[in-house]
């Protein structure tokens, strides 16, 4: 019985210290030597095919929980790390595992193109916790409240604050987006794809913000949203 259904879940990171980074290979050394003469050295580890299959079911279940949410990776993860050695579908995980960084690997070596797009979901990424932790400046980033439902609370209310800004900053980017291409102004979706709500530059997290709640609705326009900036134009060697 073939499974070809597929959960559609990928992890992309950038692995460091690849002399370091257990590899597969379906082969022996000699022949992998032949067959790749540069990468053949990072390929150490004979995997072991039999075992993965033999395991193939089990290994869908384990996937279908994490997927369906009945078990998180985190315990996945401490369960069968704690496994003895000896423990078979523990094998099969790791196997698998070596597995997937292999090709994984062998994709992010060779595509330039794929090692652009993980660098830039790492800096999407790591500008949303630059927002965070500026959302958070004034603890400077760190959880006081005693007593773990406080510190649930706590943790739920940044994130919901995080979910905010992003979502306010998502919603005029589309907006502007879309002013600029009703005025002729060519806006590709390429670069659209290298910009990132999760930043503070339009925040302010300092100070008093006074608000006219008799004032501040006249100001909005007939959809309920505050008007645009005009735009400027940044010439080269000008200060804006």
């Amino acid at each position: 019985m073939t499974h070809k259904r597929r959960l559609a879940k990928a992890l992309t990171p950038r692995l460091r210290d690849l002399t370091r980074v257990t590899l597969a290979r379906d082969d022996t050394p000699t022949e992998i030597a032949k067959r790749y003469p540069r990468a053949g050295p990072l390929l150490g580890a004979r995997w072991n095919e039999d075992l993965i299959a033999d395991c193939w079911l089990d290994l869908l279940r384990i996937a279908g929980s994490l997927k369906y949410g009945q078990a998180t990776a985190s315990l996945i993860v401490g369960k069968w790390s704690a496994a003895s050695r000896q423990n078979t579908l523990a094998a099969a995980l790791k196997e698998w595992g070596m597995l997937r960084r292999t090709v994984h690997l062998a994709k992010y070596l060779s595509d330039p193109a794929f090692r652009r797009k993980i660098s830039r979901q790492l800096n999407k990424r790591e500008s949303l916790h630059a927002l965070r932790r500026d959302l958070h400046c004034a603890q400077q980033g760190t959880i006081t409240r005693p007593y773990p439902e406080q510190q649930t609370e706590q943790a739920w209310c940044l994130t919901l604050l995080t979910n905010s800004v992003v979502a306010w900053t998502a919603e005029y980017y589309s907006r502007a987006v879309l002013e600029l291409r009703s005025q002729g102004r060519e806006v590709s979706d390429e670069i659209l794809s290298h910009i990132s709500p999760g930043h503070s530059d339009n925040i302010n997290f300092f100070g008093v913000i006074n608000v006219d709640v008799e004032a501040a609705p006249a100001k909005l326009d007939t959809s309920g949203w505050r008007p645009l900036r005009p735009v400027q134009l940044r010439q080269p060697g000008l200060t804006p």
